[in-house]
């Protein structure tokens, strides 16, 4: 069986930034087995598959060692290859998630896409020595989301800063961990470490601004923030507060087109 495969560098405007991930457009479910060892051979943060189901697209997504709930650079990724390549002529994609529910993806005239995505329920916690001593750094504040910790720090430099324990990362009951402050030239910056899921440092996370924009709302005092992820690669988002739902757009451009054999 061949499968054709794109790979598209998300949260970017150029090839080489961002952050890259697979995407597989499928007629049915493969094994869920075989979708992992996909992931795997790709060796990206995330693989995303994706079949039709009416008008709309079931999605799921993987990395190298899982399936996860959410990924939005991923589903960014998807869309650019659906509207691109497979002919798809309405505005806006509807995608079905049987982790996360509905997610709407709306392409606009300038070229960026702008995802719909379920906003995290965060809780204030108590600083966590367990994570604090992962990180390095003692935070500011410290939240709990879905899946993710996050930990706000004082200023850009300080996450710029960061060299994190990725053993001790490894250890922790989470997805991963976000680690953000207010930025310097954009409304706040961040980055991700997610080692459990086999991505010791993610280039740019979609997923993670579903946490990072309601605290930055409220603290800011804004719903549209612009906001910059600080890995070597980088990614440039911008994040619409919404109450229960989050816009989060960006760009994305195709490295990569080819034929899996399996």
């Amino acid at each position: 069986m061949k499968q054709k495969i794109y790979q598209i560098d998300a949260f970017t405007d150029t090839v080489f930034g961002g952050n890259p991930a697979a995407v597989c457009i499928l007629e049915a479910w493969l094994p869920d087995s075989l979708m992992q060892q996909i992931a795997a051979e790709n060796n990206l943060a995330e693989t995303a598959f994706a079949v039709p189901h009416g008008n709309d697209y079931e999605l799921r997504w993987f990395t190298p060692e899982l399936e996860v709930d959410l990924c939005g650079h991923a589903t960014l990724a998807t869309a650019f290859v659906l509207f691109n390549y497979y002919g798809f002529d309405k505005d806006t994609l509807r995608f079905i998630s049987p982790r996360s529910g509905e997610l709407l993806v709306t392409k606009s005239s300038n070229g960026t896409m702008t995802m719909d995505f379920p906003t995290d329920e965060l809780v204030t916690v108590a600083s966590q020595p367990n994570i604090n001593e992962a990180i390095g750094k003692i935070p500011l504040e410290t939240f709990k989301g879905k899946t993710d910790y996050m930990i706000i720090y004082d200023a850009q430099e300080t996450i710029e800063a960061i060299r994190p324990n990725f053993h001790l990362l490894n250890q922790l009951d989470c997805r991963g961990v976000i680690v953000s402050a207010p930025g310097k030239e954009v409304d706040f910056v961040s980055r991700f470490f997610a080692p459990q899921c086999g991505i010791p440092e993610d280039p740019v996370t979609g997923s993670a601004h579903t946490t990072l924009a309601p605290y930055w709302s409220r603290k800011l005092d804004k719903t549209v923030m612009s906001a910059k992820q600080l890995s070597v690669r980088g990614g440039d988002l911008t994040c619409e507060f919404l109450g229960n739902r989050i816009k989060i757009s960006g760009s994305a451009v195709c490295y990569l087109i080819g034929e899996i054999t399996i």
